[in-house]
């Protein structure tokens, strides 16, 4: 007998076409619970149905109010190509500073050597975090046994000196860097002192006048708006028994380069600012430099006048640069194991190409025996912003030398990010998992 021929009651189970009956039950079911969902928007009192499986978690252990989720303020800045984000922790950023004061440096490579593919981002993902945390256990120690004579170590803080919040910042930092040096010496180096002020700044660590000191650096030159903004850093230094070391060039100087040239200056004056004479114009010409100076450096240019050129203040900046590297080099390379710490406007110190990129080049020059390196040069952006980072977009930008042509070249921002208070989570580039 034919199907045809047989009752519908009698249809044998094998032909009952199941997949029909199962998109009607699946539409009827949709239907029913989309009633219910109407039923449930429309009614008067939405608190009068309670349905535990469709109340977001975050709503019945708050109460329904939206609570942001915890970033960290400290965020290592991770060498790899691109640069990645690696945040800290509170219990860790303790760590890190009291590394740095007992001579750590920082390692400016990568924690996972990696290729651009998908394994290796599982890699930094899940071995990396591993990899970190016991390097902090170990102290994230980048200085390799190195100590004693012809080492030191360099941390540079990139501030805005007219924002009270980045001076509290640096200062609560410098506080847990300088605990483990109790009889080591240390230093605090400042961008806005000219070098004439040095026995000033001697006399104030001795007997606390502020008055006779911000008199002597109007007599140099510096504004009193300057000086009110630097004295927190002057008085925590006294506190803490550091030394102070002036960095700047005359401030006459630096105007008379910025209008006639660096061969404006006298020879000997000259020589008290670069130390290390064929250096500072082989650095000029190096293509890293280069990159740096057109990517960062004359992103800064504001003409003076109608005759000011890039040409002008670049001359001026590597003069203000080359001097307060010469002068924290050569007092560091005479001392053993000792630590400078220098607070400067970020534009001097972001991509690390400014006063301490020149650091390493002149300690050598100094000492050829010098074990002072790269990783002996800590830079640290106190509360950056999209703007100081220069990027052009909401996001921080993390690095300079993303073109083909100089690739090879790229070098990151900073070391590390450190904020006052949580960074919005839309300003954060690349960021990884954290320890």
């Amino acid at each position: 007998m034919s199907n045809k021929d047989t009752p519908a009651g009698d249809i044998p189970e094998e032909n009952v076409d199941r997949s029909a009956w199962t998109r009607r039950e699946a539409i009827r079911s949709s239907v029913s619970v989309g009633a219910a969902l109407l039923a449930f928007v429309a009614a008067e009192d939405a608190n009068a149905f309670d349905i535990p499986l469709l109340t977001p978690r975050d709503r019945i252990s708050t109460g329904g109010q939206f609570i942001p989720a915890k970033r960290s303020t400290c965020y290592l800045v991770d060498s790899t190509l691109p640069p990645t984000l690696v945040p800290f922790k509170a219990q860790r950023e303790a760590a890190i500073l009291k590394n740095l004061g007992m001579g750590s440096g920082t390692k400016k490579t990568p924690f996972i050597e990696e290729g651009i593919n998908l394994n290796n981002i599982m890699k930094k993902t899940v071995f990396g975090t591993i990899d970190m945390v016991e390097n902090l256990k170990g102290g994230m120690k980048a200085n390799d046994g190195k100590g004693g004579e012809g080492y030191a170590t360099f941390v540079f803080f990139g501030t805005d000196y007219s924002k009270p919040e980045d001076t509290n910042l640096v200062m609560g930092l410098l506080t847990d860097i300088t605990k483990p040096r109790r009889d080591l010496e240390t230093a605090l180096g400042l961008a806005f002192a000219p070098l004439s002020t040095q026995e000033s700044l001697d006399s104030y660590l001795k007997d606390g006048d502020a008055a006779i000191l911000q008199k002597a650096m109007e007599d140099a030159g510096v504004d009193s708006t300057t000086f009110a903004f630097q004295l927190p850093f002057l008085q925590y230094a006294r506190s803490k028994k550091l030394i102070l070391l002036a960095l700047s060039p005359e401030l006459v100087d630096i105007r008379s380069v910025r209008t006639n040239g660096l061969q404006s200056i006298g020879a000997e004056r000259r020589g008290k600012y670069v130390i290390d004479p064929s250096g500072f114009i082989g650095q000029t010409q190096d293509p890293k430099f280069e990159m740096y100076a057109e990517k960062s450096l004359f992103r800064d240019f504001v003409p003076l006048s109608e005759k000011d050129s890039t040409a002008d203040f670049f001359s001026e900046r590597i003069l203000v640069h080359e001097c307060a590297a010469s002068v924290v080099a050569k007092w560091a390379i005479s001392r053993p194991d000792s630590l400078v710490t220098i607070v400067a406007p970020s534009t001097d110190v972001r991509f690390m190409n400014g006063i301490n990129g020149r650091v390493p080049r002149i300690a050598k020059h100094l000492n050829p025996d010098t074990t002072i390196d790269d990783m002996a040069v800590t830079t640290i952006l106190v509360n950056p912003t999209a703007q100081s980072t220069l990027s052009q977009s909401k996001f921080l930008r993390l690095e300079i030398g993303t073109a083909p042509e100089n690739k090879s070249y790229q070098t990151k921002v900073a070391d590390y990010l450190w904020f006052t208070s949580m960074p919005k989570v839309n300003m954060l580039p690349r960021l990884m998992n954290g320890p």
